[in-house]
């Protein structure tokens, strides 16, 4: 009964946190437009500055989230995660005074530096609570609810937007981001602060580099072992076949997410004029069907199919919901692909608890930071790839005449994530003896 109560804390302020975020999305591309290009239809500068900021978020997660989940296995969930949600605020708090030039370059310069340790930190970090405290066989079914928090969280998110100007959006957004914040800080207890790691994420070779040290050596030592090195990552990558390939999936999986995200509000801008309210009715669809299937489809089929079967339909959906945003004909076709949401939204919790089920109860944290950690590499090359290309095909200088062909390359990658997840197999959760044997060590 404690467990449930403690997870129905999590939940509900992981709704707050993703409440708040969600609902200045639709509203960004208009804000950012009117401070860089006032009037015009189309904006090459707001395109690539957002590509450069999503690369430089991703090249610092990529260094932050395995370190983030590698902190939590030893200090508590609790703790780490006070630090991205407490972050959050002070960007949407900039947006929320005012939003003419100079304070955007202010939110601008601020959200880069903050998104290195907000973008995905929580929801790595909740997913490592979730399998503290929830029995391996159920894990599947309780991410799939975690993820359907977010997507009810983004449906209320996006329709609230519908009916408040901007300035009462940004200031909503900061004071929900606030909320959440102090409702995790006093009701949300902590669920695993482990003074001695039972399986430590420090391998032989530094160990013995240490071997004979004097005491006070030793505990230096003690605290670069909660930093994880590149042998620790590639000794747990090789720890399971399984958790290769799921990284592998989830690397292209980002890669074509992230890529999407920085380039589809701009293009339907630029190729049908949508505005913050049309937006906001696009992601209203997309939440309410990926609520549905994370809530309600999710928890039936995943113990009947098995995850890696579920990953792999999510994927083939993701993919034709891209290719069918590239080919868009007329407004209401970006609506129609929007409904395939109900399935591709099922891929990202799948390939968590496949993940979970490849490493021992102390290094969830660690794990799911390292795929978090690879999702942020593609962060750093999706936006590079796609938001120039997409401001390319959007301008009068395109090679060729078709808007959507970014996009089009956007969903090539998300299948080859779809190839790769058809030899995934999804394996039995690996012992702590198995676990412990990745070049580690007990201290």
């Amino acid at each position: 009964m404690g467990k449930l109560s403690s997870l129905s804390h999590l939940y509900f302020s992981n709704f707050l946190h993703n409440f708040s975020i969600f609902m200045v999305i639709p509203i960004i591309p208009d804000v950012t437009m009117s401070a860089l290009c006032p009037g015009e239809p189309q904006c090459a500068l707001a395109i690539n500055l957002t590509g450069f900021q999503q690369a430089i978020t991703g090249l610092g997660s990529l260094v932050v989230m395995p370190l983030m989940g590698n902190l939590s296995d030893k200090y508590g969930r609790k703790a780490l995660l006070t630090v991205p949600m407490t972050l959050t605020i002070i960007p949407l708090a900039i947006l929320a005074y005012s939003r003419t030039r100079s304070f955007f370059y202010a939110y601008y310069a601020l959200k880069t530096l903050t998104a290195i340790f907000c973008e995905g930190s929580v929801h790595c970090l909740a997913l490592a609570y979730v399998a503290d405290n929830v029995p391996e066989g159920r894990r599947a079914s309780a991410f799939g609810i975690l993820s359907g928090i977010g997507s009810c969280a983004f449906v209320c998110g996006n329709l609230s937007t519908r009916f408040l100007s901007t300035s009462s959006t940004f200031q909503v957004s900061a004071s929900m981001a606030i909320a959440s914040t102090v409702y995790m800080t006093v009701f949300l207890p902590d669920s695993i602060i482990d003074e001695t790691l039972s399986v430590p994420i420090m391998s032989t070779a530094k160990v013995e580099s240490i071997t004979g040290s004097d005491d006070g050596s030793a505990k230096k030592q003690q605290v670069f072992k909660t930093l994880p090195s590149i042998e620790d990552i590639i000794a747990l990558l090789k720890s399971s076949l399984t958790f290769t390939q799921a990284a592998i999936v989830s690397f292209f999986i980002n890669l074509a997410e992230v890529g999407l995200h920085a380039s589809l509000l701009y293009y339907l801008k630029a190729r049908f004029h949508f505005n913050k309210d049309q937006f906001a009715n696009l992601m209203v669809i997309s939440g309410i069907a990926g609520t549905i299937s994370q809530m309600l489809i999710m928890p039936m089929l995943a113990p009947a199919i098995g995850e890696d079967k579920l990953l792999s339909i999510g994927l083939f959906f993701a993919s034709a919901h891209m290719f069918l945003y590239s080919i868009a004909w007329s407004f209401w076709v970006p609506y129609v692909a929007a409904m395939l949401s109900v399935f591709f939204v099922l891929s990202q919790p799948c390939i968590r608890s496949i993940v979970s089920r490849q490493v021992g109860s102390y290094e969830q944290g660690k794990a799911q930071g390292v795929i978090t950690g690879i999702g942020s590499l593609a962060n750093v090359i999706s936006p590079l790839v796609f938001s120039p290309l997409t401001a390319l095909f959007l301008s009068e200088r395109a090679p060729f005449s078709f808007p959507g062909f970014s996009i089009m390359c956007i969903a090539f990658a998300s299948m080859i994530a779809f190839v790769q997840s058809l030899i995934i197999r999804s394996a039995p959760q690996i012992s702590e003896q198995r676990a412990g044997n990745c070049n580690c060590v007990e201290p």
